[in-house]
């Protein structure tokens, strides 16, 4: 269940707010600092405080800014300000700082030597342009990879450092000398198809600025108030484009919590926020601590765990919220126990409790974590949405076809040309397409310029009527744009005439069907473009499409579970959350535990911090006692951040907790299935003891059952008949057996359970 507007109406009403949050609205001039803990109604104090710049103080709407981190975030402040405002909310400027930038640059890039219709590269578009650099340089891509290089380049534009002064920076480190020429071969490159990458957007807006004073003296003009939402989570050029704006007036309201600053691997900086004051000696500051979201053992965990951080301001979060249940920490064996569990509860409550799957998260530090989560739900038939996995424009056919509409629209866009060139195939090779390229190297034009001149390109042969198909090809789509054919409609020509549908019907592949639904999902996206905009405009499009991010797309009326990164939880909140892989050198992660860095734990425990603040009514953590990790078996101690949260809101592993009431119920199935078993395994499979391990309450310690088959034996079950086993995974005191039935298929099975029979 995400944290959504609801729609209700919320006409400003200062007594609606606590004290904290009226001081925050009535703070209109100067620079103001609002620490906004998790869960304390930052996003109503911010919208209140837009209502009553515009009905109570009389600034225009026209005059306002708010700038936040997803589209949203945004869109929900712009709904909620129209139910609270009478007239004028729409003239208030809510963005994204990318989509800010794009709406200056459309205007204002020709003054950088760019054409206004510039395409956006998304991280596909900047590897396929960092290799063809590092051919075009002769350098190794094994010693300088893509994505290390486009990591590199990102970093130096985050700082708004040009490839001339990078250049500088390198001198006398070889490896950072090649990158610099890269980086000046990238960006004249990028220049050359009228592109930018996402990082540029910042970058050139700032560069705009910084070189033509008068436009952002427009801009200072207009934003004589400015709201930043999650301040935290800026970079120092986001730093640099609000410094900026904002020093005219400096009526600038910046919103954010220091606790929950996790991104710095994307380029936060946390001192963005924790120096605010030294940026703005006169600033004021005002607090948000009630939390209107998590009861109070799940705050007090979260308080417990966030003061043993350093560099932080002071603050505590509190609620009125009853006490609720106690924080469930559970100790398993291996990582297929914790899945199992914690999969078990979600069946246990929603079949006896009746909760809807969408009740439930299960978050984890890793993406890969993901999968043993996943195998399990799939195994009980649980609905589940995975957040963060590929994003859906990220795949291949629907990649293709918004190349097409590139093309289509910006011709200079040299990678989606590439791209799409022999897509589906049309005789064109990579040999046709390198001569093409040398001949627009020679005559300084661009790569489609040159494919209409393809019967002048030396050696291009047979291959220059292919290559006029495709010209000729794309000019009449440009042509269906002209004279006013819709882009859902240019959309379905396109598949048409390429080919591209038939040859997916063709195949008869339930891959191919599956790509097709793809693509008619990207067909329902147009649509619902075409209908929400006054004046749909494919560049428009284009550019809508490249600023979605991927977790605006989770939709809360879903009734699965949602799976995702902690990373990716932050600004969502569940009433149930499964918080797993508990365990040092995983959570913290060892490069955090082994970095040089003083706060990269801090920023681990922040990330702790964040998935606690998730939890509205219930938090179940747990932790595994061996785990593969990079494939090999790794036994790590239980996370400090657990041993951080207080005990008396704590119940570890038994009274109560979901973990022993599920590892009880196994237990006593055990001794019943194996009272009843013959001894075809083993006379004696078990041995129970009472553990002598204090910290976990009552637990069994079970010795190791031996089983008489392998990977590749016959066996038989006595409800499934025949299989031969495909896997046989340890763990710890029970195998988990895979076995691929004559008649009832593949099915998974703890050995104690199944009462396998090897035959043969």
């Amino acid at each position: 269940m995400l944290k959504t507007y609801t729609g209700v109406t919320d006409k400003m009403n200062l007594e609606l707010l606590n004290e904290p949050q009226r001081l925050a609205v009535a703070a209109t001039e100067g620079p103001v600092l609002l620490l906004a803990g998790a869960g304390s109604g930052k996003t109503r104090a911010l919208t209140h405080r837009i209502a009553y710049l515009i009905e109570e103080k009389g600034i225009n709407p026209y005059n306002i800014l708010a700038i936040t981190f997803t589209n949203k975030a945004a869109e929900e402040m712009r709904e909620r300000v129209n139910q609270i405002v009478s007239f004028g909310a729409d003239g208030v400027w809510v963005s994204t700082f990318h989509s800010l930038c794009v709406r200056i640059l459309r205007r204002y890039i020709d003054q950088l030597g760019f054409q206004n219709n510039f395409t956006i590269y998304d991280s596909d578009d900047q590897k396929a342009v960092v290799k063809a650099c590092l051919k075009k340089l002769n350098i190794d891509p094994k010693q300088y990879p893509e994505r290390g290089v486009i990591a590199e380049i990102s970093k130096a534009k985050e700082r708004f450092i040009a490839p001339e002064e990078y250049d500088r920076e390198a001198s006398g480190n070889f490896r950072k000398m090649q990158i610099a020429r890269v980086y000046k071969e990238y960006q004249a490159m990028l220049m050359q198809s009228n592109a930018l990458d996402f990082d540029d957007l910042l970058y050139k807006t700032v560069e705009l600025f910084q070189y033509q004073p008068e436009i952002l003296d427009s801009y200072q003009q207009r934003f004589q108030y400015i709201m930043v939402d999650e301040y935290q989570d800026t970079n120092h050029i986001q730093f640099l484009l609000i410094k900026q704006l904002a020093s005219k007036f400096r009526n600038l309201c910046v919103v954010g919590d220091d606790d929950q600053s996790i991104y710095k691997f994307r380029g936060a900086n946390i001192y963005n926020i924790l120096n605010f004051r030294e940026e703005y000696s006169e600033a004021k500051v005002i607090k948000l601590e009630q939390n209107y979201r998590s009861t109070k053992n799940i705050l007090a965990a979260a308080n417990g765990v966030i003061s043993h951080n350093e560099g932080r301001t002071d603050k505590a979060l509190w609620t009125e919220q009853p006490e609720g249940d106690k924080v469930a920490f559970s100790l398993y064996d291996t990582e297929y126990m914790e899945a199992e569990a914690v999969v078990g509860e979600i069946d246990r409550q929603h079949n006896m409790d009746g909760k809807a799957y969408n009740y439930f998260a299960i978050l984890y530090r890793t993406n890969a974590q993901s999968r043993i989560f996943e195998e399990k739900l799939l195994m009980h038939n649980i609905p589940y949405k995975l957040v963060g996995g590929q994003n859906f424009y990220g795949r291949r056919e629907v990649k293709d076809l918004i190349c097409y509409l590139k093309v289509i629209d910006n011709g200079q866009d040299e990678m989606a040309v590439r791209r799409i060139i022999n897509v589906p195939k049309r005789g064109i090779g990579n040999a046709s397409i390198d001569k093409i390229q040398t001949y627009a190297d020679t005559y300084e034009m661009g790569l489609l310029d040159a494919m209409f001149e393809a019967s002048n390109v030396p050696g291009l042969n047979r291959a220059a009527s292919k290559v006029k198909e495709f010209t000729d090809l794309i000019l009449d789509f440009r042509d269906l744009i002209e004279e006013g054919t819709s882009l859902s409609e240019l959309y379905d020509i396109i598949l048409d005439r390429t080919g591209y549908w038939d040859e997916l019907v063709a195949e008869h592949t339930d891959e191919a069907e599956g790509r097709m639904e793809n693509l008619t999902e990207l067909k329902n996206k147009i649509v619902k473009y075409e209908q929400e905009s006054e004046h749909p405009v494919l560049s428009e499009l284009l550019e809508e499409i490249a600023l979605v991010a991927d977790v605006d797309s989770v939709q809360e009326t879903e009734e699965k579970v949602l799976l995702m990164t902690l990373h990716s939880a932050k600004g969502l909140e569940f009433p149930c959350v499964f918080l797993g892989g508990m365990e040092d050198r995983l959570f913290p992660s060892g490069m955090a535990l082994n970095s040089d860095d003083p706060d990269a734990v801090e920023e681990e425990r922040r990330l702790c911090y964040v998935g606690i603040t998730r939890a509205k009514e219930k938090l179940y953590l747990s932790a595994a006692r061996q785990r593969m990790m990079h494939g090999n078996t790794n036994y790590n101690p239980v996370s400090r951040f657990v041993e951080e949260i207080p005990e008396e809101v704590l119940v570890k592993n038994g009274e109560g907790s979901f973990a022993m009431r599920r590892q009880q119920q196994a237990l006593d199935e055990a001794r019943d299935n194996l009272s009843r078993r013959s001894a075809s395994v083993t006379d004696k499979p078990y041995s129970y003891q009472k553990s002598n391990t204090p910290s976990f309450g009552k637990e069994f310690r079970v010795e190791r059952l031996e089983v008489d088959y392998t990977v590749g034996d016959m066996v038989e079950h006595v409800r499934f008949g025949k299989g031969v086993v495909t896997e046989l995974v340890s763990g710890g005191k029970d195998y988990e057996v895979t076995v691929d039935f004559e008649t009832a298929g593949i099915k998974r099975m703890f050995a104690s359970f199944a009462k396998l029979k090897k035959l043969g």
